[in-house]
């Protein structure tokens, strides 16, 4: 029993044995969220180490969510205001202990072409509906499924994002201002269309941010790379429009789109203001009603997902690095309650920001608190600094962008999977990748969940088999009389497996078979795809006169076939509660089946 037992769990997927494995020891990990710390007792120490923590993190991610805004084709408030509401809320309602939430790159893709397309508002609505999608998942404890989702798509997506982000950072880089183009091809069309209006100037501050920002950490090791950069750039950038004549640079303070009124004064820059209250369909050429639901529910959708997983894979690579763990179905609510939140302060789609948890891990954190403060301290900061930010080259936050594509690309590990993977991973890891660059990510995400269902169909097909077996391997001193097969029937028989594994005992022999024992105990559960593929078996050995006798079904699967009124009839199917019994049931029933009359000799 138990060398069987094993045998099918090592058949298993890897990610059903890691989720085994981290059930096994959950007793030996740490509570979930912010009720497990306060459970656990919270101190003086407790909270001086967040604080730290706290500051740390908002330095890190105060330019991100501005670089991350700007991207994504908004003002760089919106990327402030989501750090401020999601980080808040996300952290004290979910599920993890470190998790750090926020605009992150991943999205950049969904969002410009929404952008583009409906506007600001129509971002906010679309990021309000994703966070319905994700309270419903996380209601229907799909969780768990999340971290199902194959490698090869995850991959592939992160790969496609990583070039797309790249890509369109290029026009700030070359400091040219491009029209509105729908697709990749078109806006590298209009980039090369506008090769002759490159501004030398931003190109040197582009190079010149991701020079720092790669040398700087092997120099600096408390202070936030990011932060010292952008500092420096934007320092450059004062000094060269005060004393070099002709030098101009594109910043945050001197572009028309990035302007705000405050009573009749028109500034330029960020408000100096909190988060303020607001309706997303209110805003100007955005409209609530059926027509917009429709069209903003695929890209809704794409964000919830894409969220969904990026979130939960940062939580379990979290989990990895502080040895705690998460609730993956609280954590889709948080994070779905975070992002209904955002649209009505201005905030735009945010998910957990795995750069940032990891360092906020490092940083020391004890308790969601730390993620808490570094939202307070990024509303301090929008306050106080606003001012400030007005100097921000554009190229600066184009090349930290391109840092982090670079980072979130893992070249290395992309390459190695298309070297060693099998041809179906390849094929799957390539599709993502290439959907991501050349269409755009609603479209990817829902290829890539159909690839991922298709996959996980197709490897657990794999691991439901039916195999001819013999009563030595019960440990039964017994050998089978003619007429009567012992089939072993193993793993959950549902859509995708049960046909495949059925075929096998609809294969009836020649008119000698008069019983055929079905031993069930390793199967879990059926699904109703699994229900009518036995059935139709049934249906088939029936008509042949042989007799089925059921053994070690589970509970579940006995009350299954009650219900579905698969009952005992005498000479047709039986149950049994074991292997033995059901042989011995299949003996007797094999005594009472007359044989063929046997053939007259030959003549001499």
């Amino acid at each position: 029993m138990l060398r069987r037992s094993l045998r099918y769990v090592n058949d298993l997927p890897e990610a059903i044995q890691r989720q085994l494995a981290l059930a096994y020891r959950a007793k030996d990990l740490l509570g979930y969220g912010l009720r497990g710390r306060l459970r656990e007792g919270y101190s003086v120490k407790d909270f001086r180490a967040d604080l730290l923590a706290a500051l740390v993190v908002g330095v890190v991610a105060l330019p991100l969510s501005m670089a991350l805004a700007i991207a994504s084709g908004v003002p760089p408030q919106h990327g402030l205001y989501t750090a401020i509401i999601a980080g808040f809320a996300c952290s004290l309602l979910g599920g993890t202990r470190f998790q750090v939430t926020g605009p992150t790159a991943a999205f950049v893709v969904i969002l410009v072409p929404i952008v583009h397309r409906f506007g600001v508002g129509g971002l906010l609505i679309a990021g309000a509906m994703a966070g319905v999608i994700l309270i419903a998942m996380g209601l229907a404890r799909l969780g768990k499924l999340m971290e199902f989702v194959p490698h090869p798509v995850t991959t592939g997506f992160t790969m496609g994002i990583a070039i797309v982000i790249g890509l369109l950072q290029l026009k700030d880089i070359f400091g040219v201002t491009l029209p509105g183009t729908d697709g990749m091809f078109l806006y590298l069309a209009a980039l090369w269309d506008a090769r002759g209006r490159i501004n030398p100037y931003d190109t040197g501050i582009a190079v010149l941010t991701v020079a720092l920002l790669v040398g700087l950490p092997r120099v600096l090791k408390r202070i936030p790379a990011p932060l010292v950069a952008l500092a420096i750039v934007a320092l450059l950038v004062v000094l060269g429009q005060h004393f070099w004549p002709g030098f101009h640079a594109s910043t945050i303070g001197n572009l028309d789109k990035f302007s705000f009124k405050i009573g009749n004064e028109v500034r330029h820059g960020i408000p100096p203001l909190p988060p303020i209250p607001i309706v997303p369909w209110h805003l100007p050429g955005a409209m609530l009603d059926y027509h917009t639901i429709r069209e903003l529910l695929p890209s809704a959708f794409a964000i919830a997902m894409l969220g969904a997983i990026e979130s939960l894979m940062a939580a379990v690579i979290a989990d990895g690095m502080s040895g705690s763990r998460h609730d993956p179905n609280a954590e889709l609510i948080a994070l779905g309650i975070g992002n209904i939140l955002c649209p009505f302060f201005g905030g735009i789609a945010a998910t957990g920001a795995l750069a940032r948890t990891a360092t906020n891990i490092r940083a020391g954190a004890r308790s969601p608190f730390a993620a808490a403060m570094h939202a307070i301290f990024i509303l301090a900061c929008t306050i106080v600094l606003a001012p400030l930010v007005a100097y921000l080259p554009m190229a600066g936050l184009a090349g930290l962008l391109i840092v982090v594509a670079r980072n979130m690309s893992e070249a290395r590990h992309f390459v190695r999977l298309l070297r060693i993977a099998p041809r179906s991973d390849v094929l799957v890891m390539m599709t993502c990748f290439t959907l991501t660059v050349v269409f755009d990510m609603v479209i990817a995400v829902t290829v890539g969940v159909l690839l991922a269902a298709v996959l996980f169909m197709r490897r657990m097909a794999a691991v439901t088999t039916v195999e001819l077996e013999s009563p030595h391997e019960h440990g039964l001193a017994v050998d089978l009389p003619p007429g009567i097969r012992l089939y072993e029937v193993a793993g959950p028989m549902f859509f995708g497996a049960a046909k495949s594994a059925m075929e096998v005992i609809a294969a009836v022999g020649a008119g000698k078979d008069h019983t055929f024992v079905l031993n069930m105990q390793y199967v879990p559960t059926i699904d109703v795809t699994g229900l009518v593929a036995l059935e139709s078996v049934l249906d088939r050995l029936y008509r042949s006169h042989i007799k089925v006798i059921f053994a070690g079904l589970t509970p579940e699967v006995a009350e299954l076939l009650d219900r579905a009124g698969i009952k005992r009839e005498p000479g047709r199917l039986a149950y049994a509660p074991d292997v033995e019994t059901a042989i011995s049931m299949a003996i007797v029933h094999g005594a009472r089946v007359p044989r063929p009359a046997e053939p007259p000799p030959a003549a001499a």
